[in-house]
């Protein structure tokens, strides 16, 4: 899963892809980039034309799965139709359009799932929709970041969207050569449109606008913290749905939806990439470390300690002091309670309760009683 994917695809969407024609003038010929919607729809259209006409001939005990097309005639149960690996789907937000990706869970896993930003150690198989294999790590686990960045950078949007679904495995005692195997671990198969692959730009031998097929195996996890504030990415998943967001070009993504946006203060920068996630003037790494010495650089000494809210007025009496710069408006915030609207349910945050247990400060602040509130339309 090397091949990088075609950056220009984003950098062009408003103008086009340009090929040669062949004739006696040599002329350019510009061919425009087809519309994300409308190849969306083809794309699911093919994909689920797959699915009802190839079935699952084998699964082996290590999860290796081998898909045929369905003969003329034949009787064997499509991907569709069967209930042995019930085929499911999720919404995936992407090109301000909602693609429906299908995929199949072989086995779920044992261990902790990954958010969409960590890094992974997976095998994988990749083939088009006619059977032809572009890429296979040959059962071989590879590591990879689904943030995209990097030598190792995942550039198959779908990836980061799918393998969250998964958990990864359980490392063996290490062999005597030094490797390590893994059992239990996460097994799938995604079938991704070419909105969330490659798209016009093709790899290799992947022809432009090619759906694709991956089985994979998920062995291992690693946690990333993207801003450095010291709070794993999963960590400030604040609805708590195994995803973060990056929605801060606006140009990408116009509309996103509120449901996956985890934006404590409301900046339009998502708390995993967020260095102050409540927008009280003190960065969050601050927070959770707390130098004694040192808060918010000339406030001095924190008197209050773990940042219970509160605020000062300045006393005219002492024009050369403003003790208002003292104030601190809002604490590190605990978990309370989970609200359902319309359908969406996420986490509620208490800033200013004395006495609460704090999110990245409490080690215990999960044991905070959680209630439901359902808002009904």
């Amino acid at each position: 899963m090397n091949k990088i994917k075609y950056f220009f695809v984003l950098l062009i969407a408003a103008a086009a892809i340009v090929s040669c024609n062949k004739n006696d003038d040599d002329d350019v010929v510009t061919v425009p980039l087809r519309d994300y919607s409308e190849q969306a729809k083809a794309d699911n259209d093919s994909i689920e034309k797959y699915l009802k006409t190839n079935y699952i001939e084998e699964v082996t005990a290590d999860f290796d799965i081998k898909i045929s097309k369905i003969p003329a005639g034949g009787t064997q149960t499509s991907i569709w139709d069967q209930t042995v690996y019930p085929l499911q789907s999720r919404n995936v937000y992407n090109d301000n359009i909602t693609y429906k990706v299908y995929y199949l869970v072989l086995n779920e896993g044992v261990g902790e799932a990954p958010c969409n930003f960590d890094r992974i150690n997976t095998s994988y198989v990749g083939n088009l929709l006619d059977g032809t294999v572009f890429d296979t790590s040959y059962n071989l686990g590879r590591p990879f970041s689904l943030d995209g960045l990097g030598a190792n950078g995942v550039f198959v949007d779908g990836w980061k969207e799918i393998f969250p679904k998964f958990k990864a495995g359980k490392a063996n005692p290490v062999n005597a050569d030094g490797t390590i195997t893994y059992s239990d671990f996460g097994a799938g198969v995604m079938f991704l449109p070419s909105g969330l692959a490659y798209y016009a730009g093709g790899s290799g031998t992947i022809p432009a606008y090619a759906p694709l097929v991956f089985s994979f195996k998920l062995y291992d996890i690693q946690r990333l913290d993207h801003d450095g504030d010291g709070i794993l990415d999963i960590d400030e998943d604040i609805n708590g749905d195994g995803y973060v967001y990056d929605f801060s070009n606006k140009t990408l993504y116009t509309n996103p939806p509120a449901e996956l946006i985890d934006d404590t203060d409301g900046d339009g920068l998502a708390d995993f990439i967020d260095i102050d996630d409540d927008g009280d003037g003190y960065t969050t790494l601050l927070e959770i470390t707390k130098p004694t010495a040192e808060v918010g650089g000339a406030f001095g000494p924190s008197k209050y300690y773990p940042y219970e809210p509160f605020t000062v007025e300045d006393d005219p009496t002492t024009p050369n002091t403003n003790e208002a710069l003292n104030s601190e408006p809002r604490g590190i915030p605990a978990f309370v309670k989970t609200e359902t609207i319309d359908g969406v349910t996420r986490n509620v945050y208490d800033y200013t309760t004395q006495g609460r247990l704090k999110i990245h400060l409490d080690k215990a602040h999960n044991t905070t009683k959680v209630t439901t509130v359902t808002a009904k339309k």
